[in-house]
């Protein structure tokens, strides 16, 4: 099972406050134990809101929304993806994490959707397409 670990936004993410060098080597730390424990699948920092844009879809037409974005708490500062048995275990592993904003924050934990859980809606041409960018991905 994969799950993508959200780290929610704050205000000082979303003011561009870095994070201290001691909280940098502590989530390394956990980076590492997550690697060798063959969960770390991928996961970074976002930039602040600010130096992003949204892409509103409304039929066929297309408009962009530049950041800031105002709701802060439902904004996400970074992400990890996980590859564990169990939710159970994804939260285990949360939970030994650092405190990513080192004030009172949150981080959320979602399953990532596999090709085999679309059962019948997936073609076997959409499924032969999936198993090549995966493969193409893996490489990269």
């Amino acid at each position: 099972m994969r799950f993508m670990v959200l780290i929610k936004a704050t205000p000082e993410s979303e003011a561009g406050v870095l994070p201290s060098a001691e909280l940098i080597d502590a989530m390394m730390k956990y980076n590492q134990e997550l690697l060798d424990a063959g969960v770390f699948v991928g996961g970074d920092g976002l930039q602040p809101s600010s130096t992003g844009a949204r892409v509103r879809f409304s039929g066929a037409q297309r408009s962009v929304i530049d950041g800031p974005f105002p709701e802060t708490k439902e904004l996400i500062a970074g992400y990890w993806i996980f590859k564990t048995s169990s939710l159970q275990e994804a939260i285990d592993w949360v939970k030994r994490c650092p405190n990513p904003m080192g004030v009172e924050s949150e981080i959320e934990i979602r399953q990532i959707f596999e090709t085999d859980d679309f059962g019948d809606n997936v073609s076997p041409q959409a499924r032969e397409i999936e198993d090549r960018l995966r493969a193409q991905g893996a490489r990269s």
